[in-house]
């Protein structure tokens, strides 16, 4: 499993954003030049961040965007979800899709519920303010 390259930029961007004083005003542009997301597609993820309640808008010669929640209380699953829909590690579970050609007889598919839930619960217990703290040193094996 990996996530697109549009959610990854919109962690990274959020992460940006939470780094920045509670309340600041960030333009897409800031954004773009602290973490090298390219300016358009800043500007594409902040409108997706902001229609999903993660960022607030502000319009205006002294506008741009603040983050809507407390960083503690913004998760991974959130920013994901902004972007790329529910989490779900197949299709065959969203009642429109249909794409799968064992689907008929699949003795797996009552279970993806299941394993979707802890999935998305993992991506939620990871806080955006967590994603802002310097790295922890990665444990060697002897």
């Amino acid at each position: 499993m990996r996530l697109s390259s549009l959610a990854d930029y919109a962690v990274v961007m959020m992460a940006a954003a939470a780094r920045h004083a509670a309340g600041a005003k960030l333009s897409a542009t800031i954004l773009a030049a602290e973490t090298g997301v390219p300016l358009p597609t800043a500007q594409k993820l902040a409108g997706k961040l902001a229609a999903a309640g993660l960022l607030e808008t502000q319009r205006g010669a002294a506008g741009g965007f603040v983050l809507a929640k407390s960083c503690e209380t913004i998760t991974l699953a959130d920013i994901i979800e902004a972007v790329e829909g529910r989490i779900a590690l197949t299709s065959c579970v969203e009642e429109a899709k249909h794409e799968c050609a064992l689907e008929s007889a699949c003795k797996v598919r009552p279970h993806w519920g299941v394993v979707n839930e802890a999935v998305r619960g993992a991506f939620a217990n990871v806080s955006l303010a967590s994603l802002t703290l310097p790295a922890r040193a990665e444990l060697s094996i002897a």
